[in-house]
């Protein structure tokens, strides 16, 4: 088991909480509960500070419209990531709100889980989709 490593291949983030330090895009329910409070945490914490060339390939979802967690937290780890060359992919909803999950009914919102299966068919995790029988 020691030999097996438990890096991720890749990472999936819908509209995630990403930062507790960059004001005014912290989500502080998150900090709060996340850190008891402390200060300290703070920047241990915070995603987009501990970004290296070592952090899985990263695709990021998120709505324009979420109030709850700023888009920006999105856009803050996708900027680390691609300071660090790690490859990700970043789409931002201009009239998604917070959590719209698959898409619920909406004809562009859901067209995010064809982004990601395109997005992993082109990093190599999955095959790539044949459409109208071309390979």
């Amino acid at each position: 088991m020691d030999r097996v490593s438990c890096r991720p291949d890749f990472v999936v983030l819908a509209y995630p909480v990403i930062t507790f330090t960059a004001e005014p895009y912290i989500h502080k329910g998150s900090r709060k509960n996340l850190t008891g409070g402390r200060a300290d945490l703070y920047s241990e914490l915070s995603a987009e500070l501990r970004v290296t060339k070592e952090t899985p390939p990263a695709f990021l979802v998120h709505g324009g419209r979420d109030t709850g967690v700023p888009a920006e937290n999105s856009v803050l780890f996708y900027s680390a990531c691609r300071q660090a060359g790690v490859p990700a992919e970043l789409h931002i909803f201009q009239i998604a709100g917070h959590s719209f999950h698959l898409g619920d009914g909406d004809p562009v919102l859901s067209e995010w889980p064809e982004l990601l299966l395109n997005w992993m068919s082109v990093n190599g995790w999955i095959p790539r989709p044949q459409h109208d029988g071309n390979p």
